[in-house]
């Protein structure tokens, strides 16, 4: 079977962000035809079309590395009703120059993580509807809402809650699947 490299985005700066956590999470759960990256997005430079006359490096790295993917995986913290500001810029800045969207065709998917119990379900579909522009056909089923994150992981990062990693391993058997059958489209 084809291995296929998978750009994981995670919304979170936050060096303990459960969001990081569940990314870690899904790495070790992911179906070996998965190969998945955590891509930094710490570092973009926010999005200013004046700068494409000479794009920042940080631009053109990450773009190359959406284009390189054969699918998306996105991790998203809800910040009031929405996504973070830094994976908002991450978006516009791959979806650029314009006629050279990075994200176009590519399979995805979304985790909204959450301390909470509505799970970041208002972040998850605001993502969607950004996804939606770019391109980027997402798996709709399962639905990856993960709430009260505060007690699935352990000390040291790892997911400690047999429920949510048996939900996390079915929802990367899924994505496997979503991205066998995308990938190759585009």
């Amino acid at each position: 079977m084809k291995n296929f490299n998978i750009a994981v985005i995670v919304g979170s700066l936050r060096k303990e962000s459960y969001n990081l956590k569940t990314a870690n999470a899904l790495i070790s759960l992911a179906p070996e035809s998965l190969s998945l990256e955590i891509l930094n997005i710490s570092n973009l430079p926010m999005f200013n079309e004046d700068l494409e006359a000479t794009p920042p490096n940080e631009w053109e790295e990450f773009r190359r590395q959406i284009r390189s993917a054969d699918g998306l995986l996105f991790l998203t913290p809800e910040y009031n009703r929405s996504v973070p500001a830094v994976l908002k810029n991450a978006i516009d800045v791959g979806s650029r120059p314009y006629g050279q969207n990075s994200w176009n065709g590519k399979p995805g998917a979304v985790v909204s993580v959450s301390i909470g119990n509505i799970s970041g379900f208002g972040a998850n579909h605001h993502l969607r509807q950004s996804l939606v522009f770019v391109n980027v056909p997402t798996m709709a089923q399962p639905e990856a809402y993960i709430a009260e994150a505060t007690g699935l992981f352990d000390e040291s990062g790892s997911l400690i809650n047999d429920s949510t990693k048996g939900f996390l391993t079915d929802f990367m058997v899924a994505f496997e699947q979503w991205v066998i059958t995308h990938a190759t489209k585009y």
